[in-house]
């Protein structure tokens, strides 16, 4: 595909070319052609964080310099490329190699659309983001021809921290030198973060970025070409298709950017009836993959602010229709029946098109776009470590369930903040006071903290038909790391089911201690856990933390109980 297009109808048009007639009207085309940063404010933005849209061009510079590496890392026999990285830093990589190279990548312990790590390629892409531990597990199996990939803005997270230290010391334990670890590693991080110096203390290679890219807009850079390219990705391919798309976002009329953009902002602002449709259901030809994540995790931290926000929501968590949400459907054969707007664009260009949409609706949001958002991702992680470093050895201050539903424990707080009268009732009754909890216009959100590969997919369609509201749902600590903006300064209206558990049967893994740490995977996955119900609740947000004591049951009694069915089976303690 070489062509980019975008249609709508009904009332999204409406909202959509009234708000691009006010864009046009304010100059906003030409100021962002211009990289005027003034359109935020005359101190808000400064002129270097609209730098990406520069990326088509300036990144051709960055294909020459890895060549070298990728020649090298291909003659060596390293093909499997490990990626460790938790949200933006991720997705994008993941996303191209998904399109564009044969050996495919696989996330959290399987391919998307394909077989599972025991029959995954030899080569491609594996990313680590502490989901689970089966895709580490295939990555360990592959130390002969692996090469890792760490990849952060700022410092290494609690999980980087933990990977590193598993292939560090399995690369020693497989016969290798010092020097000949450090060779294995190449860190992509920004000049003159903490990053930059720990692995310059290391010796391991480093690319470096540029610390002024917001990071959600860095797709076309180091982060999202670089593991792509070792990976075996088009890289080129991939910017020749942005670049076609570039001059068209310096117009007024016939930008698909501009248009993309005032459908998000117009129907995010409150229409006539007072709703405003801020809900956007993505569809994509096979299902869901790693460009909708990619998506939602950039409108989620460029538009999620002072309580407004576009989430992005998957067609297994809608069910039926919402007057507050609307649907978009990218590459379909034809104008898709579902949605209100198509968008046909290859891979490259949706990156621009995407960013440039991002730009444009907080513009009519009246957000900053380019901001990382607030710090209540960091405040997390910085919560889960300090719970980390207290329990040392020693278990982590889970609480007491209000109740224990066969081997499922259930943790609500009924009498304080984020809470509500459920617990009583076990689990049936936590589910329905957490429902019942979700706002007219809100949703319901799932972040699930298992070994396994069970989603919150599969509790999804049953969840939005009972509440019926959309409801989202992904991994931790992936999930709420490049979508916890929008739920926590957004729109505010989310309620949420934390899902944890202990280790599957013979996930040795899990329960194994980090080399140098007093903890295994399993207990930092599950500090995680309990940090990001804790940061939930401290800002008033319903949720309910469910622990499977048996993953295997509990998960089958867990969906009986979402489909109305369990009832006869409950006992309470």
């Amino acid at each position: 595909m070489s062509g980019f297009d975008v249609l709508t109808r009904g009332d999204v048009l409406d909202s959509a070319l009234q708000a691009r007639d006010y864009l046009v009207d304010c100059g906003v085309p030409g100021a962002l052609a211009a990289k005027d940063p003034r359109l935020w404010g005359r101190r808000a933005v400064d002129h270097s964080r609209l730098g990406w849209l520069d990326l088509p061009h300036a990144s051709r510079g960055l294909l020459g310099q890895i060549d070298g590496l990728a020649r090298e890392a291909r003659y060596s026999g390293l093909d499997h490329i490990v990626l460790i990285g938790i949200g933006a830093e991720s997705l994008a990589a993941q996303a191209i190699v998904e399109a564009h190279a044969p050996g495919g990548a696989t996330a959290g312990g399987r391919a998307p659309g394909g077989p599972g790590p025991a029959g995954a390629p030899p080569g491609g892409l594996t990313v680590l983001d502490g989901s689970d531990t089966a895709a580490l597990a295939f990555a360990l199996e592959r130390l002969d021809r692996t090469l890792v990939v760490l990849a952060s803005k700022a410092g290494v997270s609690l999980e980087g921290d933990a990977y590193r230290r598993i292939f560090a010391d399995a690369f020693r334990r497989y016969g290798m030198s010092e020097r000949e670890i450090a060779g294995r590693f190449l860190v992509i991080t920004d000049h003159g973060s903490p990053l930059h110096d720990f692995a310059r203390q290391c010796g391991y290679r480093i690319g470096l970025t540029d610390p002024y890219l917001p990071g959600h807009f860095g797709a076309l850079s180091a982060y999202g070409l670089v593991p792509a390219l070792l990976a075996g990705a088009d890289a080129e391919r991939l910017l020749d298709e942005a670049a076609a798309l570039a001059p068209s976002l310096a117009q007024e009329e016939d930008n698909p950017g501009l248009l993309l953009g005032a459908i998000l902002g117009g129907c995010a602002q409150q229409g006539p009836g007072g709703v405003a449709r801020d809900k956007v259901v993505l569809r994509e030809p096979g299902g869901p993959g790693a460009l909708t994540s990619w998506i939602s995790q950039l409108l989620a931290v460029g538009t999620g602010k002072r309580g407004r926000g576009v989430m992005v929501f998957e067609p297994p968590g809608v069910q039926g229709e919402a007057p507050d949400v609307h649907g978009v459907a990218l590459n379909p054969r034809a104008a898709h029946d579902d949605a209100d707007t198509s968008l046909w664009a290859p891979l490259g260009a949706q990156f621009l098109l995407w960013e440039y949409a991002t730009a444009v609706s907080g513009w009519l949001l009246g957000v900053n776009p380019f901001e990382a958002g607030s710090t209540v991702v960091q405040e997390a992680e910085d919560d889960a470590a300090t719970m980390l470093r207290a329990a040392g050895a020693g278990p982590l201050p889970t609480g007491e369930p209000v109740a224990v539903d066969g081997d499922i424990e259930v943790h609500t707080e009924p009498l304080g903040p984020g809470g509500f009268a459920g617990g009583a009732g076990g689990l049936a009754g936590a589910l329905d006071g957490l429902l019942g909890s979700v706002p007219a216009d809100g949703y319901l959100s799932i972040v699930t903290y298992l070994s396994g590969d069970f989603s919150g997919r599969y509790l999804a369609p049953a969840l939005a038909r009972r509440a019926a509201r959309p409801v989202a749902y992904g991994p931790g600590p992936g999930y709420p790391h490049a979508n916890g903006t929008v739920h926590k300064d957004g729109p505010a209206g989310g309620a949420f089911l934390v899902i944890t558990g202990e280790p599957a049967p013979g996930d040795a893994l899990a329960a194994h201690p980090i080399p140098g740490r007093p903890y295994g995977l399993a207990k930092l996955q599950l500090a995680r856990a309990l940090a990001e119900v804790r940061a939930l609740r401290q800002r008033g947000l319903p949720v309910v933390r469910l622990h499977l004591r048996d993953p295997v049951d509990g998960v089958g009694r867990l969906t009986e109980a979402v489909r109305g069915t369990s009832g006869s089976r409950r006992t309470v303690r």
